[in-house]
């Protein structure tokens, strides 16, 4: 099993490999050294291993692969960016990160501009003499295998092109992330720490240099520090929440330490990272935020789209159900931190809130939101009130806007959907 410390620099390795600039600079250094090494290897070879390769046919060979990759380099960043603002346009502004960190995208751009490095390389060495005859055969073996994976990470990405940043492909990345971060906060609702009750009077708050959204909490180091100084941390600003002078990052109380041990204050501070944005990866609202912003601009009078809030509809009922379904571990890791769970209440209003409000005068729209949240409620028996409550008052949201005739038709698609659950 993972410890926790592997556990975080697993994540900090994970977040920076989602960089398009940290594959493309691997992917260009391999091309650099497979260039390379064909002289190596060429000299270092003890049998005859020549090829009659024509006038000049590598250099040839590289000439062409140089251009073409260029260009398909260009073309790749032109329509990634393309895929960005359209989704920042018709989708959510929040689902550009989760586009943005694709690796079919990435390795497609990666390898044309490690092909085209690979390419330069070797022009530049077949120039200067650095190649032995051995070695210009083995870099004509390399080029055709270069080339075939050009081919293939070609066909794919025009493959992915099909769908990269359509609605459809942002409404499922959004989802998949949403239900990531919400099926683990439902398996370990408190991060494997003790669950936060009360905040002791005698605790001593934590504030944060800086203003910023609280993007990831390093539990591990928290309970290290608290351990080594015989305290208790009370986490204050969970993930997704802005740190400011109104809301401290956490709480320390005295467990028969010393009242202000020295270094503990800076240890509690660099557990938290902080960032100018929301991040997906331990915070399970922005994901929900996030589909319901898609269905409330898809219902917005320039676009009227209530197709696409109905597809945001049923995917919140998917993640939500997925998440509901999940049993909790109890299991606690981390003896000396209190965190506070994420509310249900708060992640339905979230989800609902603002499609009930948008789509009041709409009768589809409003039909399918009753029959997902009689769903949820049917796969959460112990959230009844609150899917039923919720579903009251988008309910009562399409009083004076949605026209007689069809409220009538609203509530006995209501009544319908919510006689079909049976309670467990």
């Amino acid at each position: 099993m993972t410890s926790p410390a592997h556990g975080a620099a697993l994540s900090r390795l994970l977040r920076l490999s989602r960089q398009v600039w940290v594959r493309a600079a691997a992917f260009t250094l391999i091309a650099v050294v497979v260039a390379l090494a064909a002289g190596v290897i060429g000299s270092l070879i003890p049998v005859e291993l020549v090829i009659d390769l024509g006038q000049d046919s590598v250099g040839s060979i590289l000439q062409i692969l140089a251009t073409a990759m260029l260009t398909a380099t260009t073309f790749s960043i032109t329509a990634m960016v393309t895929a960005y603002s359209s989704a920042t346009t018709t989708a959510t502004p929040r689902s550009t990160q989760l586009l943005i960190s694709d690796p079919t995208s990435q390795n497609a751009l990666s390898t044309f501009v490690g092909a085209f490095v690979f390419s330069l390389v070797g022009i530049i060495a077949l120039s200067t003499g650095y190649y032995t005859e051995q070695g210009r055969t083995i870099l004509f073996g390399g080029t055709l295998v270069v080339v075939a994976i050009v081919v293939v990470t070609l066909l794919r990405w025009i493959a992915h092109l099909a769908r990269f940043g359509r609605m459809a492909d942002v409404i499922d990345r959004v989802a998949a992330a949403a239900e990531g971060a919400l099926v683990a906060y439902a398996r370990t609702p408190t991060l494997r720490a003790r669950r936060l009750v009360e905040v002791p009077t005698t605790a001593a708050a934590v504030w944060s240099d800086a203003v910023g959204y609280v993007a990831h909490i390093d539990i591990a180091a928290l309970d290290r520090a608290a351990r080594q100084h015989d305290v208790d941390v009370f986490v204050g600003s969970p993930p997704g929440a802005i740190a400011d002078r109104t809301r401290p990052l956490a709480h320390i109380a005295p467990a028969g330490g010393t009242d202000d041990p020295d270094g503990l204050t800076d240890a509690v501070r660099r557990a938290f990272r902080l960032s100018s944005h929301r991040d997906y990866e331990q915070d399970p609202r922005l994901g929900v935020i996030a589909l319901t912003e898609i269905g409330s601009r898809a219902l917005s009078p320039a676009t009227n789209d209530p197709g696409t809030a109905i597809e945001v509809v049923a995917a919140l009922q998917r993640v939500l159900t997925r998440s509901l379904e999940t049993p909790p571990d109890e299991d606690v890791a981390f003896e000396r931190v209190f965190v506070e769970p994420p509310r249900v209440e708060d992640l339905v209003a979230d989800a609902f809130r603002p499609l009930a409000r948008d789509a009041a005068g709409l009768l589809e729209v409003q039909i399918r939101l009753q029959k997902c949240l009689a769903a949820l409620a049917a796969a959460s028996p112990a959230h009844w009130t609150l899917f039923e409550r919720t579903a009251a008052d988008a309910m009562r949201r399409t009083r004076g806007v949605m026209d007689g005739a069809d409220r009538r038709v609203l509530r006995s698609a209501a009544a319908s959907a919510w006689r079909r659950p049976t309670r467990r």
